[in-house]
This record gives structure tokens, C-alpha cells and sequence, in this order.
């Protein structure tokens, strides 16, 4: 073990190159082991960033190996370190199959945890009080109680995540779990038990503990599920999937007012009062209100979306009835408050639900008022809820008081950070001008196994012809290919026109047409891989994140370069910010933007050394206009085809060399 305690060597290097070396650990381990020059690249700079206890930022493109580069060197370390990725599943990759998996081969004990936020722990106490209260909506609610009951005598972790099938929609969940809320803390009669107490002993036991970024800054803002007590401990912190970090710390570092909170709040109200003071206060008044505040806020906000919406605040504060709805809001939250005040002492419940009841009424009558100026709000919108969010516009001051306490590695990698080598459309927001940078290409062979076209004359892409364009290219790739084709829309919109006209020029083709949010996304995936004659066609959550290897995917058609919208307020704001100081936001921000998520959508063709596709982008500025050339460069490195008749060529020589013609 070349570190250990406090007293570094210079031993650590060398300990990696072994590791990751023709002969190592690693490849006896793994029959299929291959050495990668990039990723020990990669290795070698994770060391030194550890030693040195500074700051790296990786940029590390398909094929790397970025999981292995980052945890290899933290297990030979011998440091404690905390490890943070974008999303849960990815939190269970690294805990469950890729750490267990180097740990043995590197032959190095280590005790890992898993962290995750309060939502994702089963809470006895709040299962006992739905055994006792519930209103369960439906039969399929009164089934997946009686599943977590069962569950709850056999789990150690009380992780949800074990229960397989339960959606993760449920509305059994907010009666199961705690919140910070409505937690009882040391005065809860399960305190002793208490799944989420055990799995932050557990992490501040751990050598590595895994989190996500979501939980990293909800913690760091409320202090509620132990990483702001076991950050100081560490000797490292490293990053995945760094270019999400920036918009969750936006979202969880801000304050928010959410009526989905509220109605949460009436329902415990409720239960609790009838359970503990029945008779001594009008609870089903008390409740209502509440419930009805929630409801008239969401209703005032603006009418029906689809999915998710987010509205500029300047939009919905103008709506008739909306400060109104705030202002029922305060006088709810005011009187379930003054209720719960007079029966205080009969139940710990009560205490804790005034808590909530005046946090109601005090983020009510702060969004009432005026935005400090160096804040933006804005107003998140689902068919049944509303969230109102007041955020700094980065993460620049919460990362740079986080990087001035004790000592650490601080260490971001992504596939995508940005389109300089300095990878300022990520240090930039995030604080790190002072970061060490490393950009590393993919080792994949693009130049031999992919291929580029822009289809040259489309309509232009903000024409309501555009969408149909589109879906006519992408049914003559997929018939030349027999499916294998994905279709990346930047709007909902594209989706459901191009989705329709799909759906009927390949209605008698044989061709299936899978198209996000008919089914779940990994179902669809299981789908489109299972039988890969066919067409995905997705927007948003299928830029990136998905992995389809081999020839099931051989075609990425992109509807148009994904530049951010201009009306949404977290757009608007940071252009105003870049102009106000004389800068061009549209280069320094919107083509950034663009060479970042447009790299994501093509990162889906080539997964393997030996994949090969055609990606094909429907929006001609990528190369008439000045800045294609800046959005082509950040493309890994293909052969941009003159036209349509060399693009169907490739694609009828990838479908002839795949069915060994």
C-alpha cells in the first residue's frame, strides 16, 4: 500500500502503472482486459492529484475507461474518499459490481457504503403510522404497502432500491419514508433502528462512500443526510458524470417552495391529529386548507404540461390568483401552526409539524416579495404540482468555501465538459479556474467506423416542416439498415410529430417505432435491443446515458444542433450575466452549450472498439455557418460525407458486412 495515514510517497505512480500494465492485477482478473494508453494517462494524473491533494479536471471521451482510471488509484491509495455520481443507478453500479470487482482484483480490503437521500430509506415509524392512517388511493397502493410490510422484517438496509417493481411513483413512498421534515429525530420510539441513521454510521465508517450529486448538495445546503459531517473527513472527492454537477447544485442549493410539500404537510397534519389530539383542534379543517392552498398554487401557476415545464418567473407572478394562492398559502400554514402550538406537548409529531407549518408560511411570504439581485426564480411545472425556486445562478461560491476547508483531491470527469482545453464551460461555473485540465480523445478508430452528414437542404429547423424532414431521413437510414436507429429530438414537440410520422411511413415495413414515454425508458431499451429492427425515438433523458453496444444501434439521427432555449429563465438570466460584462453570450454560452449536448446525442453510436455508424445531424449550420465549425470540432474525429448517396452507401455497407454479405 504505497500511502498510509497522513504520510505520502511517491510510490503511488508506480503502484497505478503496475495495476492497469499488460501483466498486472487488472488483466489476470479479466480475460478481456485491454491496456488503454489514455486511461493510464488518466491513472497517473488521478494519482498525482491525490498525493498533491489539488484539484483535476478529466475530460475523458468514449472508450477511456474513466470508472477504472479514478477508482484504481483511490484504492491503492489507502485514502478515504468520497465518490459521487449523477444518479442512483449509477450509485449502485459503483457500489454493487465496479468497486467489489477492483477491490478483489487489486487484492485491497477497503469497507465501502452507499448513501443516498432520506426518500430512498424505508422509515419504521412512518410505516407503522400507515399501517395505523393511510388513505391508500387504489388497490395497486394497498398491495405495495402490504409488499413493504413483508419487506420490512427481512431488509437490512431499508434501501427501497431492493424492492423490486415498486414505482418509484408510488404514493405508498412519502408514506414510508421520511423527510427532514417530518423526521422525529433522537425522539422517534424506532430512533434505534432507524435505517437512515445506520446507513450514515455505516459511511462515516467507510473508506469510500458512494453519493450522488443531487444528495452532495442537498446536504451541503440543509445538513440532513451526514455528507456536510463526512466531506471534512476525506482525503478525496471525485466527480462522475461532472457535467450534471453544475444544474444539481443550481436545483438543490436553492430554496424552493413546492406544493407537493404542502400537500405532504396536510396529510401528516391530518394523521397525526387524529391519531394524537382527536376532537382538540378542527384537523380535517386544518388539513383541507392546506390541501387547497397546494392546489390553487399549482392551478394559479398555469394550466396543463406535458411531463415537466419550467417557466420564467416574471411569467407566473403576472398570473391572475397567484398571489392570492401565496398569500392562502401563509394564512394555512399560519393556522395549522397556531392548532398545533395548543397540543405541542401530547406527541413529538407535533412539535416537529409546527416546524413545518411556519417554514410553509415564511417561504410563502419570501416568494410574495421581491428576488435579491444576485439570484434568479423560476417556476418548475408537472401536470400536478408546482415548484417555486429561488438559486444562484452556479456553484462557483458553494465550491470554493468547500475547496478552502481542510485539505483534499478534488477530482470531475466527465465524457463531456467542454469544447476548449481548458474545459472553462465547466471550471468556470464550477469555481475551478485554478483546476488542473486534462482532455483525453476516445481511443476508439472514428475515422474508420463512423461517418458524418448533414443533410443539406431541409427546412429550416424552426419551420413546422422541419419535424417531418426529419422523420423522412430517419425512415430512409432505418430501412436501408433494417431499424438500428435512433431518433434525438431537442423538443417534445419534434418528438410527437416525428414519432406520428414514423408510425405511419413504416407502418407495413416490419419496422418497430419505440418512442420515450410509451413505456418506461429501460423497457424501452430492453425493447429496441431485444429486437433492434426498428426506430427509438427519445428527447432529453436519451441524449445521454445510454449504452447500446454492438449492431443494434448503427444510426443517430439528430434533429437539430441543441442550442439551450432561449425563454427559459436560468438561460436568460446567465445571458444577461456574460452580456452585462461585455462578453458575447452567444459564443461563450449557446454554442458551448450546444458543442457539450450535441456530443452527448452522438456519444450514443459508438460504444465499442468495434461499432460502427453513420450520425446524422438535420440542421445544415452545422456547416454553413461560422460557428459549425466549432461544433464539428467538439464531434469526435469522423469523415463528413458530401451527400446523401455516399451516406446511404455506408449505411448499406455496415448492414451488408454485419449480415456477412
Amino acid at each position: 500500500m504505497p500511502v498510509h495515514g497522513d504520510t505520502v510517497t511517491d510510490e503511488l505512480e508506480p503502484a497505478v502503472d503496475a495495476a492497469f500494465a499488460a501483466g498486472g492485477p487488472l488483466a489476470r482478473a479479466d480475460a478481456g482486459y485491454v491496456e488503454r494508453e489514455v486511461q493510464q494517462i488518466f491513472a497517473r494524473a488521478v494519482a498525482r492529484a491525490i498525493e498533491t491533494r489539488s484539484a483535476l479536471v478529466v475530460e475523458a471521451g468514449t472508450g477511456v475507461g474513466k470508472t477504472f482510471a479514478y477508482l484504481v488509484p483511490l484504492l491503492l491509495s489507502g485514502r478515504r474518499a468520497l465518490v459521487s455520481t449523477a444518479t442512483k443507478s449509477l450509485q449502485d453500479q459503483l457500489y454493487l459490481r465496479d468497486l467489489p470487482r477492483l477491490a478483489q482484483a487489486l487484492h485491497v480490503p477497503v469497507r465501502l457504503a452507499l448513501l443516498k437521500g432520506r426518500a430512498s430509506y424505508l422509515c419504521l415509524h412512518r410505516l407503522q403510522q400507515a399501517r395505523q392512517s393511510a388513505q391508500l388511493p387504489d388497490r395497486l397502493a394497498v398491495r405495495a404497502l402490504a409488499r413493504v410490510e413483508q419487506w420490512a422484517t427481512t431488509t437490512h438496509s431499508g434501501d427501497l432500491a431492493e424492492l423490486t417493481g415498486l414505482d418509484e411513483r408510488s404514493p405508498v413512498i412519502p408514506l414510508v419514508t421520511s423527510t427532514r421534515d417530518n423526521c422525529l429525530g433522537s425522539d422517534c420510539p424506532q430512533w434505534r433502528d432507524c435505517h437512515v441513521m445506520a446507513a450514515r454510521r455505516d459511511a462515516m465508517a467507510a473508506d469510500i462512500v458512494v453519493v450522488n450529486h443531487h444528495l452532495f448538495f442537498a446536504d451541503l445546503a440543509l445538513r440532513d443526510s451526514g455528507v456536510a459531517e463526512l466531506l471534512p473527513t476525506v482525503d478525496a472527492a471525485v466527480f462522475d458524470e461532472a457535467h450534471q454537477l453544475v444544474e444539481a447544485g443550481v436545483q438543490f442549493l436553492g430554496t424552493t417552495l413546492a406544493s407537493a410539500a404542502v400537500v405532504d404537510f396536510a396529510r401528516d397534519l391530518l394523521a397525526a391529529g387524529l391519531q394524537w389530539a382527536r376532537g382538540l383542534q378542527p384537523w380535517p379543517d386544518l388539513a383541507a386548507a392546506c390541501d387547497r392552498a397546494a392546489r390553487e398554487l399549482r392551478l394559479s401557476a398555469g394550466g396543463a404540461v406535458r411531463g415537466s415545464a419550467r417557466r420564467p418567473w416574471s411569467d407566473v407572478v403576472a398570473r391572475q390568483g397567484f398571489a392570492e394562492a401565496l398569500a392562502a398559502l401563509a394564512a394555512a400554514a399560519d393556522g395549522a401552526a397556531a392548532a398545533l402550538d395548543t397540543v405541542s406537548e401530547l406527541a413529538p409529531d407535533f412539535p416537529r409539524l409546527q416546524q413545518r407549518a411556519l417554514g410553509l408560511a415564511r417561504l410563502a411570504r419570501q416568494f410574495a416579495g421581491a428576488a435579491p439581485d444576485d439570484r434568479v426564480r423560476w417556476v418548475d411545472l408537472t401536470s400536478l404540482h408546482v415548484r417555486l425556486v429561488e438559486s444562484a445562478l452556479d456553484i462557483r461560491a458553494t465550491m470554493v468555501a468547500q475547496r478552502a476547508g481542510a485539505p483534499k483531491a478534488w477530482i470531475f470527469t466527465s465524457a463531456t465538459l467542454g469544447d476548449d482545453e481548458c474545459l472553462s464551460w465547466f471550471t468556470g461555473p464550477a469555481g475551478l479556474d485554478d483546476a488542473t485540465t486534462l482532455k483525453l480523445g476516445s481511443p476508439f478508430d472514428y475515422a474508420a467506423h463512423a461517418r458524418l452528414w448533414v443533410p443539406p437542404r431541409l427546412p429550416r429547423p424552426g419551420d413546422a416542416a422541419h419535424a417531418l424532414a426529419v422523420a423522412e431521413v430517419a425512415r430512409r437510414c432505418a430501412q436501408v439498415l433494417g431499424g438500428r436507429t435512433f431518433v434525438l429530438t431537442t423538443t417534445l414537440r419534434a418528438l410527437d410529430v416525428v414519432a406520428q410520422a414514423l408510425r405511419e411511413h413504416l407502418a407495413d415495413s416490419g419496422l418497430d417505432v419505440l418512442v420515450q414515454g410509451d413505456e418506461p425508458k429501460r423497457a424501452l431499451l430492453q425493447r429496441f435491443v431485444a429486437r433492434p429492427q426498428g426506430v427509438l425515438v427519445g428527447s432529453q433523458s436519451f441524449w445521454e446515458g445510454i449504452d447500446v453496444p454492438g449492431d443494434a444501434l448503427q444510426c443517430v439521427v439528430i434533429d437539430k444542433l441543441p442550442f439551450p432555449p432561449p425563454n427559459d429563465p436560468l438561460v436568460e438570466a446567465r445571458a444577461r450575466q456574460i452580456e452585462r460584462a461585455g462578453r458575447s453570450a452567444f459564443n461563450e454560452y449557446f454554442v458551448a452549450e450546444a458543442a457539450v449536448s450535441l456530443k452527448q446525442g452522438a456519444g450514443r453510436l459508438i460504444r465499442t472498439e468495434t461499432d460502427r455508424g453513420l450520425l446524422v445531424v438535420c440542421d445544415p449550420r452545422l456547416t454553413q455557418m461560422g460557428y459549425g465549425a466549432r461544433l464539428r470540432a467538439a464531434l469526435p474525429p469522423m469523415p463528413l460525407l458530401r451527400d446523401e448517396a455516399q451516406a446511404m452507401d455506408w449505411l448499406t455497407q455496415l448492414a451488408a458486412e454485419r449480415d456477412g454479405g
